[in-house]
C-alpha cells in the first residue's frame, strides 16, 4: 500500500474484512498471552459461580423451605457466603488483569505506530495532514485499548453468562433449554443485519472526526494567517458543515444502536410466555420442582440480558473496530523509498556524484526534473537559484534520498545509490531548511539532536563555529535556555543558528543548505554564512538560495528553470554571460540599494 492509499477520504474496508481486523487485534494479545489465560481462568471462574448461585437458590428452595430443614440452610447459607468472598477476588482479578492488557496494547500500538511513522518517506507526510496523523495514535488507539479491556470483559462476561445458563439450564430440565436456544440464531441474525448498518455509519463518523482534528490543528498553528486575512467567518463555516456531518453520522449510528435494543428485549418477552405457560404443565406432571422453575427463570434473565448487552456492546465495538481499521491502514503502508533486499553501507559520501538523465514526477502528470543531468566532483560548493518551482528542493530532496528519481539514475562514488542503504546515506548528510525546526526543550538538547552522543564541550564548540555561541551566552540560562515548542520563543535568526549548529555537531559529509538565509536579517546573514564556511569545508555543498550574497564564493552556480540546467558557471563568469543570473543578480542589487536609500531617508 502506498502513500497515495492512505488518504483518510479514501475507500473504506468492506464490512468482510471485520474477521480479518478482529485477528489482527487478537495478534496484539499474543506478546500478554499470560495475562490473557489469566483474565479468562479468572472470568471464567466468576462466571461459573453466578450460576452455581442460582442453583443454590433452587437447593434453598427445594431443600430447605419446601422440607423445612433448618440444617440444610445454614448449609446453604455458609457456602454461599463463603463462595461471594471467593468470587470478590475473582472479580478484583479479572478487572485487573484487563485493565494492565488494555494499557500494555495501548503502548504497543502507539509504539507501532511512531516506529512505523519514522520509516514512512517524505512524500507521505506531503500527503497527509498532521492533525489527521495525530488522531490515528491518539484517539484511535485509545478506543482500541477499550475494545481490548472493556470490550473484551463485557463480550468474555456475557459469553460465560450464557454458555453457563445454558448448562444449568439443561441440567434443571433439557426440553425447556432448547425452547431457549432455539431462540439465539434469530438474534444472531438480527445482530448480523444491524452491525452492517451500525459500521457504515461509525466509519462515517471517525472520518468526520478526523477531518475535525485536522482542521482544528490547522486553525491553531496558522492563526496568525487566519487573523491577517480575516478567514473566521468562512473557516467557522467550513467546520459548521464538518461537525453537522459528523453528528448526523453519529445520530444514525446511535439510532440503530437503540432500536437493536427493544428488538432483542420483545423477542427475549416472548421466549419468557412460553417458558412460563410450559413450565406450569411441567410441574402438574412433577417433571419440575418450584424451585426448578424459580433457577429456570433466573438463568433465562441471566442468558437474555448478556445477548442485549451483548448487543450494546457490539454497536460501540463497531467504533473501535472502526478506529483499528484507521490504524492497521496506516501500519500496511509500505514506504516509497526503502532499502533494497541486497543494499549496503555506504563507506562513504566523499565522491563524485553524478545525476544522469534524471526525470522526476510528484505525480504522473506534471514533470519536475526532466533530462536532468549534473557532476559534482568531491568537496565542490554548488549553487543552485532560479524561480520558485523551478526544481532546486526536489534537487536536494533527491540527492537526500527523501525521494528516488522516476527515471534516471542518481550515482555516488560512481555507483547507483539506491544501492546503499538508507541509513548509511542520511548519517552522513547534513541539511538547514529555510524554516528550522526545532524540538522542545534546551538550546543544549537541540544542538545535540545531531549527534546525540556528544559532550557538552562538543555542543559548545560546534555552536562556536556556527556562529551561534555569542547569543546564546547572552541569555538568561545560556545552554539551558528552554526553546519552546517548534523554537518558538527565539527569533527565526537564533533558531537558524542553532540548526547550523547542530549540522556543524553531526559532522557531515555532505552538506545542504535551503534558503536558510532568505528569512533573516543582514547581520545575521553574515553570521550564517561564516558558519557555512567552516562547515563546507572540505566538503561537498549544495546551496539553495534566492539572496544572492550567499552563494558568490560557490564553486559552480547553476541556475535552474522549469527542471533543467539553463545556466552554469563561477559568479564571476556568469555576470560577464549576462544571461538570467546576471538579470536577477542585477534586479536584486537594485532593490536592495533601493530599501538602503529609503531607510537613510526615513
Amino acid at each position: 500500500m502506498t502513500a497515495e492509499m492512505i488518504e483518510l477520504e479514501e475507500e473504506e474496508y468492506t464490512s468482510q474484512l471485520t474477521l480479518p481486523i478482529i485477528k489482527r487485534i487478537a495478534g496484539l494479545l499474543k506478546p500478554h498471552w499470560l495475562w490473557v489465560l489469566g483474565f479468562f481462568v479468572t472470568i471464567a471462574l466468576t462466571s461459573w459461580l453466578d450460576a452455581y448461585f442460582t442453583y443454590i437458590n433452587k437447593q434453598f428452595v427445594d431443600q430447605g423451605i419446601t422440607l423445612k430443614d433448618p440444617a440444610r440452610l445454614m448449609e446453604l447459607a455458609t457456602l454461599y457466603g463463603g463462595l461471594i468472598l471467593i468470587q470478590a477476588g475473582f472479580v478484583f482479578a479479572f478487572i485487573y488483569l484487563a485493565g494492565v492488557l488494555g494499557e500494555r496494547i495501548q503502548y504497543d500500538l502507539r509504539k507501532l505506530l511512531f516506529n512505523h511513522l519514522q520509516k514512512l518517506s517524505l512524500s507521505f507526510y506531503s500527503q497527509n495532514a498532521v492533525g489527521r496523523l495525530m488522531a490515528r495514535v491518539t484517539s484511535d488507539t485509545g478506543r482500541v485499548s477499550d475494545l481490548v479491556t472493556w470490550g473484551i470483559v463485557d463480550v468474555t462476561w456475557a459469553i460465560m453468562n450464557i454458555a453457563t445458563s445454558a448448562v444449568f439450564m439443561a441440567i434443571i430440565n433439557w426440553k425447556l433449554a432448547l425452547i431457549v436456544l432455539a431462540a439465539i440464531p434469530i438474534m444472531v441474525v438480527m445482530a448480523v443485519e444491524f452491525r452492517k448498518r451500525i459500521l457504515t455509519e461509525f466509519r462515517r463518523s471517525r472520518r468526520a472526526n478526523s477531518k475535525i482534528t485536522g482542521a482544528f490543528n490547522e486553525n491553531i498553528q496558522g492563526v496568525r494567517v487566519v487573523k491577517a486575512l480575516r478567514r473566521e467567518d468562512q473557516n467557522t463555516r467550513e467546520f459548521q458543515r464538518l461537525t453537522t456531518e459528523m453528528y448526523n453520522a453519529s445520530y444514525r449510528a446511535a439510532w440503530l444502536s437503540a432500536l437493536f435494543l427493544p428488538s432483542v428485549q420483545i423477542i427475549a418477552a416472548i421466549v419468557l410466555g412460553i417458558i412460563i405457560g410450559y413450565s406450569g404443565v411441567q410441574i402438574r406432571s412433577g417433571l419440575i420442582t418450584l424451585g426448578g422453575i424459580n433457577a429456570f427463570v433466573s438463568y433465562l434473565t441471566f442468558m437474555m440480558w448478556p445477548i442485549q448487552d451483548l448487543a450494546r456492546v457490539y454497536a460501540e465495538m463497531q467504533h473501535s473496530i472502526a478506529s483499528a481499521e484507521r490504524i492497521f491502514k496506516l501500519v500496511d503502508t509500505q514506504p516509497e523509498v526503502r532499502n533494497r533486499p541486497d543494499a549496503v553501507p555506504a563507506a562513504t559520501l566523499l565522491g563524485e556524484i553524478e545525476f544522469e538523465h534524471v526525470d522526476f514526477y510528484y505525480d504522473d502528470r506534471t514533470p519536475v526534473l526532466k533530462d536532468f543531468s549534473l557532476k559534482v566532483q568531491a568537496g565542490q560548493t554548488i549553487a543552485l537559484v532560479g524561480p520558485t518551482g523551478g526544481g532546486k528542493t526536489t534537487i536536494v530532496n533527491l540527492l537526500c534520498r527523501f525521494y528516488e528519481p522516476t527515471r534516471g539514475v542518481i550515482r555516488i562514488n560512481g555507483r547507483d545509490y539506491i544501492e546503499y542503504t538508507l541509513e548509511s546515506i542520511h548519517s552522513k548528510i547534513g541539511v538547514v531548511l529555510q524554516t528550522p525546526h526545532l524540538f522542545s526543550g534546551t538550546i543544549k538538547d537541540n544542538i545535540r539532536y545531531g549527534r546525540l552522543e556528544a559532550t557538552d564541550e562538543e555542543v559548545v564548540e560546534a555552536a562556536k563555529l556556527a556562529g551561534a555561541h555569542d547569543f546564546i551566552v547572552t541569555l538568561e540560562k545560556g545552554y539551558d535556555q528552554e526553546v519552546g515548542e517548534g523554537g518558538n520563543l527565539l527569533s527565526v535568526g537564533q533558531k537558524q543558528l542553532i540548526s547550523l549548529a547542530r549540522a556543524v555537531l553531526a559532522k557531515p559529509e555532505l552538506f545542504i543548505m535551503d534558503e536558510a538565509t532568505s528569512s533573516v536579517d543582514t547581520l545575521t546573514e553574515a553570521l550564517i554564512q561564516k558558519g557555512m564556511e567552516t562547515l563546507m569545508s572540505g566538503r561537498t555543498s549544495f546551496i539553495i538560495a534566492h539572496r544572492l550574497s550567499t552563494v558568490r564564493r560557490a564553486d559552480r552556480i547553476l541556475f535552474i528553470e522549469d527542471g533543467r540546467i539553463v545556466e552554469q558557471g563561477t559568479h564571476a563568469e556568469l555576470l560577464r554571460a549576462r544571461g538570467r543570473y546576471h538579470r536577477l543578480y542585477t534586479q536584486q542589487f537594485r532593490r536592495e540599494m533601493e530599501l538602503q536609500a529609503g531607510f537613510v531617508e526615513g
